[in-house]
């Protein structure tokens, strides 16, 4: 399989496959395909369905498959950012924000990650409960807004506004950090925590989270009389 990813700031990713292979997608990510490509819908078992439901997905996948020769397939972004290709081996998963899944090679597996301390599940928001993808292949995530990457060697620490942490490597890890001073707490107008990733690893992060748009937006509407 090879591809392109092309229209950003509304990006779309073009796949183009030998015949027999297989892409999967969350319900709703398929754009345009060539004639030959066919689709079937899974669960693929209930404890994963359900899994994929908590870390914001759809229960149900997508299956698509090059049937009697090459095919192509394109997947685009549900929201204006950028989407990231991420090789996923099983000595390298990635842990992602809730809702980044848009496709893979059907060799990538898509599960829930939970937060192993609790404060920073309790405290850290969107960062409680996110995606882990694991297994072999290539897959597409969504970033919304532009994208920043940094990898960090062991024991670096990167402080991130909530929700801007679209993904990062297993090997990476988390925290809640509460801001410092009442004043700065109550007052700054960033919230009460902060994200705190440590590495090592690679960690991407994105400039304007679904959550912060929609804040933006309802601030400028106008009220119901």
């Amino acid at each position: 399989m090879n591809y392109q990813i092309k229209g950003e700031p509304m990006p779309v990713v073009i796949c183009n496959l030998n015949a027999g292979e297989t892409m999967i997608t969350e319900k709703g990510s398929m754009v345009w395909m060539s004639p030959n490509m066919e689709m079937q819908t899974s669960a693929g078992g209930l404890g994963k369905a359900f899994g994929r439901m908590f870390s914001g997905e759809s229960i149900f996948q997508n299956f698509y498959t090059a049937k009697g020769g090459p095919g192509m397939i394109a997947f685009a972004s549900s929201f204006p950012g950028a989407i990231r290709a991420v090789e996923i081996s099983p000595d390298r998963p990635v842990i992602a924000q809730k809702s980044a899944f848009l496709a893979a090679e059907q060799g990538v597996e898509l599960s829930v990650f939970f937060q192993k301390k609790f404060g920073a599940g309790f405290f850290g928001g969107e960062g409680f409960i996110m995606q882990k993808l694991s297994g072999h292949g290539r897959a597409f995530l969504e970033i919304d807004g532009s994208a920043v990457e940094y990898d960090l060697a062991p024991g670096e620490r990167l402080i991130v506004d909530t929700g801007n942490l679209a993904m990062m490597e297993e090997s990476c890890s988390i925290d809640i950090q509460a801001v410092k001073g009442v004043k700065n707490a109550l007052l700054g107008g960033e919230g009460l925590f902060n994200t705190v990733v440590t590495g090592p690893g690679r960690i991407v992060l994105q400039t304007m989270p679904l959550s912060s748009f929609a804040s933006a937006i309802s601030s400028v509407l106008p009220s119901k009389s």
